[in-house]
């Protein structure tokens, strides 16, 4: 864990904008998937897979009891024998409907085939939500939307990583909402305790590969 890392933990542990910001954002998705297993519809962009969020989800919904929290990862490209589970190609979002949630989430622009089909599913009822770096195209789409902005995404003077994987913000953001995202399932006495406990363990998490299922 480096130390720009583990200082930008320190400081959303000490209760900073981004904490705040996070358990927000995972109200809007607790509240959008609220008992419908299935129908979240988790997607980035043809340059970046969230397999880390997906994979924190998923643990978060298993943890919590929240299965609806598990989501379905809709992939723009699907290579021969991929299990079944990561074999959901984009054809998914034109059945998204009332009820569904589509969580689009890149820090890079999504692009205008991904916000064409994410408006389609908006049009057909879904609730649309983003995580990304504040693409105005999608933030238009989008009931709600958390921002990283670029200068929060990255150490100084880095550019976005060439190999499809998230900055240093994004990666971080994504595992506050996950962590914040099954709170609520937890009596009220043990919530604020419990997700900070997490937290404190996002040093080791941040730079651990996603789990075999991913």
């Amino acid at each position: 864990m480096d130390a720009v890392r583990v200082a930008l933990l320190r400081e959303v542990l000490a209760g900073t904008e981004w904490l705040q910001s996070a358990r927000s954002f995972a109200g809007s998705l607790r509240a959008s998937v609220h008992r419908r297993p299935g129908g979240l519809l988790l997607v980035g962009t043809s340059g970046y897979e969230p397999w880390h969020l997906a994979a924190h989800l998923d643990d978060e919904a298993a943890w919590s009891g929240l299965t609806e929290l598990s989501p379905t990862l809709v992939r723009f490209r699907i290579p021969a024998g991929a299990p079944a589970h990561l074999a959901v190609g984009l054809r998914r979002l034109e059945g998204a409907r009332r009820g569904e949630t589509v969580f689009v989430t890149s820090p890079q622009p999504p692009g205008a085939a991904l916000l064409e089909r994410v408006a389609d599913a908006r049009r057909a009822g879904a609730t649309v939500l983003a995580m990304d770096a504040g693409d105005p195209g999608l933030r238009e789409l989008a009931h709600d939307a958390l921002t990283v902005p670029p200068e929060a995404a990255r150490e100084p003077g880095q550019k976005d990583p060439p190999d499809g994987t998230a900055p240093m913000g994004m990666d971080l953001l994504q595992h506050l909402v996950a962590a914040a995202a099954g709170e609520n399932s937890l009596p009220a006495a043990r919530r604020h305790g419990s997700l900070r406990d997490r937290l404190s363990r996002l040093a080791d998490q941040l730079t651990s590969p996603p789990p075999a299922r991913w």
